[in-house]
């Protein structure tokens, strides 16, 4: 009962008038942010780092997790509406949803994504609830080299699994690596990577970092890429569902929750591959088969249901390890550092109010957004009118505006135009952005468990060795080769049906919707190819 006790702590805490507020706020901006193109919520937590220095930890955190779910259900609106998924794991509701809503059946395919956003979320986040305190609690067990090999896995699945190539994503994490490493060396006392520029000597600001790579990254390469031609967007009047939707709508949502929550949960999880292995796994279950590619429900019910959960999921390592598995969740790690929070195991104990409160939010904002996305649908979609010009200007003013804010320096605002500037030209040849952030982030962490180890073995790599970390290295090594172990073997024996038609639907999917995502695709476009 002690995590109820807890869970009761926290709804006292997250209903509070200027917690709810923030809740609602956020799922608001989320789900308005959600459903314009190109604009993610991990792009929106970036943008309101900076304007929420002055805020208490706890509604800033709220209100970033309300952002989260709500930029899920939007997501589905853009895909469903105009076939234009707005990040990797809303590109599978595309295959079915604009096939509905080119039908005529828009209304059905926004009812069933967001009814089964609440219900996947709402489980997803009650297992959250279950199973973080336990995690945190074998976590606090672990000792310094194991939480380093924790961290190389991290690094290593988040690079292996993203992106075009492991090249593009070992890559991207490699500058993480070298951002992170700029200031001064906490244990000798000198200046790395500084170049004698005093303004360097404490580091580079990771909200400056995180405003940079994804904010003004993303709306250069955007506005770079417009369209010329306004979105034709499909009418659409109050989602409703018939009984026959909803009986071939809630068996997708419990399955894909089953396969969302356990994927989000593993480190580099992400939501791409469980939302296409729910595709596939209704495809073969559905009694309709032949309905899918033309605007089957359940290719919409399975994936969204998924999605949501996923994300739910996501906040288990991110909790408990501090270990972010989504580009969003990497943001928010930013902000709980930014706020002079240590993730990790302790998370629990030192910041309950914090952690509880953050939970119980979940549950009032999947509320929320259940209550809104119904009704407010057809609102939602008029946003996708809004001419990019002025979004995309106004997304650079007020980054600019925020990352002078945080710290009242100019520089800042140059560094933000440098690593913005980086951020383009990552998206310009493909490398995936969310490597980057982890390194910036987790990198100074890993930087001082292998020092610690070290110095508690008097610089004997021994060690690092522990019968934990043995174990993960060890998946470390499956993960890293992997690919050629499988190119060695017979073909036979590693046919896995689903899985192999799963990464088919990948293929076909972002070939389908143009997906150009700021943490997958970027280089498989040409410069002059214009983004959706």
């Amino acid at each position: 009962m002690g995590a109820f006790a807890d869970l009761a702590g926290g709804f006292a805490t997250a209903l509070t008038p200027e917690n709810l507020l923030f809740a609602l706020l956020g799922v608001l901006l989320g789900t308005a942010i959600g459903v314009l193109p190109g604009i993610g919520p991990a792009m929106t937590v970036a943008l309101l780092l900076p304007l929420t220095v002055s805020l208490d930890p706890v509604p800033a955190l709220i209100m970033f997790a309300g952002i989260y779910y709500g930029g899920m259900y939007g997501g589905s609106t853009t895909s469903i509406l105009l076939n234009t998924p707005g990040e990797s794991a809303s590109v599978v509701t595309a295959l079915e949803g604009n096939k509905m809503a080119r039908s005529g059946r828009a209304a059905q395919a926004l009812a069933t994504a967001a009814i089964g956003s609440f219900v996947a979320g709402t489980i997803a986040t009650l297992l959250l609830a279950l199973v973080a305190p336990t995690v945190a609690d074998l976590a606090v067990e672990v000792g310094q080299p194991d939480y380093f090999a924790v961290m190389v896995l991290a690094f290593i699945a988040v690079t292996s699994v993203l992106g075009s190539s492991r090249v593009r994503g070992l890559a991207s994490l490699g500058l993480g690596l070298t951002i992170g490493l700029v200031g001064i060396d906490a244990t000798s006392g000198q200046q790395r990577l500084t170049f004698g520029v005093p303004e360097l000597a404490d580091g580079i600001d990771v909200v400056v970092v995180a405003v940079g790579l994804f904010a003004v990254g993303e709306a250069l390469w955007t506005a770079a890429h417009l369209r010329r031609r306004p979105a034709e967007v499909i009418p659409v009047g109050n989602p409703r569902m018939s009984r026959a939707d909803w009986g071939r709508s809630w068996k997708p949502w419990l399955r894909g929750t089953a396969i969302g929550f356990p994927f989000g949960a593993v480190p580099a999880g992400g939501a791409e591959i469980p939302t296409f292995l729910s595709y596939v796994t209704e495809k073969r279950l559905s009694r309709h088969p032949e309905e899918f590619g033309h605007g089957a429900i359940e290719g919409v019910a399975g994936p969204e249901a998924t999605n949501n959960a996923s994300a739910a999921g996501g906040l288990v390592p991110l909790l408990t390890l501090g270990i972010p598995t989504t580009a969003t969740a990497a943001v928010i790690l930013a902000a709980i550092t930014s706020f002079g929070i240590e993730p990790g195991p302790q998370l629990f104990d030192n910041e309950p109010e914090l952690v509880w409160g953050l939970i119980a939010s979940l549950f009032i904002g999947n509320t929320a957004l259940l209550l809104l996305n119904l009704p407010l649908a057809p609102v939602w979609a008029r946003l996708l009118r809004i001419p990019r010009t002025y979004l995309y200007a106004g997304i650079l003013f007020f980054a600019s505006l925020g990352a002078y804010a945080a710290n009242a320096s100019p520089f800042d605002l140059v560094l933000l135009l440098v690593i913005g500037a980086l951020g383009f030209m990552m998206r310009r040849y493909g490398l995936p952005v969310l490597p980057a952030i982890i390194g910036v982030i987790l990198g100074p962490f890993a930087e001082e468990r292998l020092r610690t180890a070290l110095q508690i073995s008097n610089g004997e790599l021994s060690g690092l060795v522990t019968p934990f970390s043995t174990v993960v290295y060890t998946v470390v090594l499956l993960v890293l080769l992997w690919p050629l172990v499988r190119r060695l073997l017979p073909r036979k024996g590693l046919h896995v049906p689903v899985l192999d038609e799963a990464v088919h639907e990948i293929e076909e999917a972002h070939a389908h919707t143009g997906l150009t995502d700021s943490v997958s695709v970027e280089a498989h476009r040409r410069p002059d190819e214009d983004r959706p």
